[in-house]
């Protein structure tokens, strides 16, 4: 999965579409979905004695959205992207900007055979 929870998007499809950044709140199992902040947003109803909603009535949440359907936001270059990986010179494995080469931090720690000589 390449686009993690913290990570910006932009909305490409749909009816939140747009040019705003928004946060990825969680990805859900199988890395098929998303819930993304301010994104598909619905009405939840629940009863009395809900945790979130001890009175009862209406809960606003947020759903989640196809992957498909955001592309990742760099902050580095200000536009959409897509996410890949590589070795770093230190044999550490980390995600990239394929736009502007930016590097987003490592996800595994070093190996001797990846290290560049």
């Amino acid at each position: 999965m390449k686009i993690r929870r913290g990570d910006s998007v932009i909305v490409i499809t749909g009816a939140d579409a747009g040019d705003t950044p928004r946060r990825v709140l969680q990805v859900v199992a199988g890395g098929k979905k998303l819930t993304v902040e301010n994104v598909n947003r619905v009405f939840k109803h629940v009863k009395r004695g809900h945790p979130k909603s001890p009175q009862g009535g209406r809960l606003e949440v947020e759903m989640p959205i196809d992957i498909s359907n955001v592309k990742f936001y760099c902050e580095a270059c200000s536009s959409g992207s897509r996410v890949g990986y590589r070795y770093a010179a230190d044999g550490s494995k980390e995600r990239f900007c394929k736009k502007c080469s930016a590097s987003l931090g490592t996800i595994s720690p070093a190996k001797a055979k990846y290290q560049k000589q």
